[in-house]
């Protein structure tokens, strides 16, 4: 048995210290030896690694962020750069990489697993977003609706006060998990999500008639990608069609991405980080260490990356059911 290399790749999720934990404590445990590799596939290329230790790994589980740091990558795209950090691994009896991402980091590891089969490759999903299928909860989604969830509260406290309608963007390029969960649990009066078409006409009827049920002020959670442009955009049409109205926007933007990971995904992370180990350990390969129905789960990495994961149609329903 040789070592065990993880890396942490593309944006940050509050819980991957957790994941790094378990795998290194994990695999020390059983034997092996564990490389960190800083900043994704970028600390691939360059040889930025180093043999961790348990003590490397204490006092982060409650730490937002990454230790390892994280990267974005275009050169691992690259065939040439590929090797160059397949050779970096082999420099350091690495055959077993743990990679803790998203999408674009699957789909990378994807690319070089096909090229380099010896290498031995499992995924663990770490994004805000949660749009990966195979897992009903990716690293750092409940860390990131909760902090929206309080930033929405006292966003609420100031629409009361001042009968303003507030639009409140949040992360979701792609998917609007974040969105849909958070305006359910914040009583947003709109959802805005790129899964469903943004109806602008019906959107100020029903602020309008909201206004003449004495109903002053309103909550409308637009996620980023959003089909007619997010927050501002929206706020802006809507502006130009109610010009008597109190309109503001506000873009919670990277705050949805920091701070201390709460106990899902402390406890969801650590789940991962500890079968991923293990799954390496039976000769599992090419795979994402998923939960589903709170039972661990391996998905085919390929199956994760390119299969769509979407939105539950019964919180679509019950969104529009409550918003009335």
């Amino acid at each position: 048995m040789k070592n065990i290399g993880v890396l942490t790749s593309g944006g940050d999720a509050p819980g991957m210290n957790a994941a790094i934990r378990a795998v290194v404590r994990t695999a020390i445990y059983n034997g092996r030896n564990v490389y960190g590799i800083y900043e994704g596939y970028h600390g691939l290329i360059e040889n930025n690694m180093f043999k961790m230790s348990v003590s490397d790994v204490s006092n982060i589980i409650q730490r937002g962020g990454t230790m390892l740091r994280s990267a974005r990558s275009k050169r691992f795209f690259e065939k040439e750069y590929r090797q160059i950090a397949r050779e970096n691994l082999l420099k350091r009896d690495i055959d077993s990489l743990i990679l803790i991402g998203g999408d674009g980091t699957f789909k990378g590891a994807c690319e070089f697993k096909n090229e380099f089969p010896d290498i031995q490759v499992i995924g663990i999903p770490g994004t805000i977003d949660n749009d990966l299928y195979g897992t009903d909860y990716t690293i750092g989604f409940d860390t990131a609706c909760n902090t929206v969830v309080e930033a929405v509260d006292k966003i609420r406290d100031t629409a009361s006060s001042h009968s303003r309608i507030f639009f409140v963007e949040v992360m979701g390029r792609d998917a609007g998990y974040i969105a849909l969960y958070t305006g359910i649990a914040n009583g947003a009066e709109e959802i805005l999500i790129p899964e469903t078409k943004t109806n602008m006409d019906d959107l100020v009827d029903n602020i309008q008639n909201r206004w003449r049920s004495n109903k002053k002020s309103s909550i409308i959670i637009v996620a980023e990608g959003e089909e007619l442009g997010g927050a501002v955009k929206v706020s802006e049409m809507v502006k130009e069609k109610l010009p008597d109205y109190e309109i503001r926007y506000t873009v919670l933007g990277h705050i949805q991405r920091g701070g201390n990971p709460t106990l899902r995904d402390r406890l969801n992370a650590s789940r991962m980080g500890y079968n991923a180990v293990k799954s390496i350990m039976t000769g599992d390969d090419k795979i994402m260490i998923g939960i589903m129905n709170e039972r661990i789960v391996k998905i085919p990495l390929e199956r994760a990356v390119k299969s769509f994961k979407g939105v539950d149609k019964d919180l679509l329903e019950m969104m529009y059911v409550l918003a009335i």
